[in-house]
Formats: C-alpha cells, structure tokens, sequence
C-alpha cells in the first residue's frame, strides 16, 4: 500500500511512502469523520490518496486569509 499526499488546492503531488504503515503512524485517527470523508480516498489498488496543502498554497492562504471564505482560490 502506498501512500499519496496531494495538494487539495493546486494538486500538486506533496509526497509519497511507498513502505508498509499503519494509519495511527499517520495520525490519521486525530481526523474527525468529516476530515477523514474530505481527505482520503482509497483506489482499487489499495492505495490511499490523501488531500492536503501544500507549502505555496499554504503561504497563498497566509498572506491572503479571505482566500478561506472561498472553495478554490485557483482558476
């Protein structure tokens, strides 16, 4: 199983673990529901695709932080 971080603003690839991992190694169980529903799929493969920001994105949302109110702030 390997696992996939991608921007969920700019999907931009953040990351891959291409190893064995137990999710409590990710912290994903700190996620509510909710988050859990918003930010990780599994393919058919097994992998998990996991929606998260990335450093530019990140640095967008700080300097303009009305960039929150809106869904995407890219076009």
């Amino acid at each position: 199983m390997a696992v996939h971080y991608y921007c969920r603003h700019c999907n931009s690839k953040v990351g891959l673990i291409d190893s064995a991992v137990d999710s409590r190694q990710l912290g994903l169980q700190q996620l509510t529901e909710q988050e859990k529903q918003e930010m990780i799929e599994y393919d058919k493969e097994g992998h998990v695709h996991i929606r998260t920001i990335c450093e530019d994105c990140e640095q967008t949302l700080i300097e303009y932080p009305n960039y929150h109110e809106q869904e995407s702030f890219l076009h």
